[in-house]
């Protein structure tokens, strides 16, 4: 590969967990979702309780509530990241699981988000862009200040990297 160092890269489990913050992330992420579900189906049965809108109204309820409990503290376990002269590695998902590798010689451009939620807990988001029709690798649920360093350390080390990320 070009710019990669001799050593092959392999698919393998990243080295660091995301911020356990994270779990709160996610739990908002998935109350807000599942708010929006819920909320018109109680309006309607303020006005009109068929039996079915009441089995509807149930049903997502405890889906809403089972997703909620369990979907956070699975994707902690799961969601892993690393990053070393050579490559980014990933490892994401929770029912459906991606793991991914992105040589530093394809890498792109390096990019930080934070939304509001984010914001508030101190999270960000690093999306590393490559050459790669998978599509941007996405580090979620980073602490703010290590999302920034690695954002730096990233950049510098494509720079330094030959290649022309394509």
């Amino acid at each position: 590969m070009d710019g990669v160092s001799n050593e092959v890269l392999r698919l393998r489990a990243p080295r660091h967990r995301v911020s356990r913050k994270s779990i709160t992330l996610w739990t908002l992420h998935a109350l807000i979702g599942w708010a929006v579900l819920l909320v018109p189906q109680v309006v309607v049965l303020v006005f009109t309780a068929t039996p079915w809108q009441v089995a509807a109204a149930v049903a997502t309820l405890v889906l809403g509530t089972a997703h909620t409990l369990v979907m956070p503290r699975w994707r902690y376990r799961v969601h892993r990241w690393e990053a070393t002269p050579d490559a980014v590695y990933t490892l994401a998902g929770w029912l459906n699981q991606e793991w991914r590798i992105a040589p530093v010689s394809r890498i792109q451009t390096v990019d930080t988000k934070r939304g509001p939620l984010q914001q508030l807990l101190g999270l960000s988001t690093v999306t590393v862009t490559t050459a790669s029709a998978a599509g941007p690798v996405l580090i979620e649920g980073l602490e703010h200040g290590d999302a920034v360093r690695l954002a730096d350390e990233l950049t510098t080390t494509t720079q330094a990297t030959p290649g022309d990320a394509t």
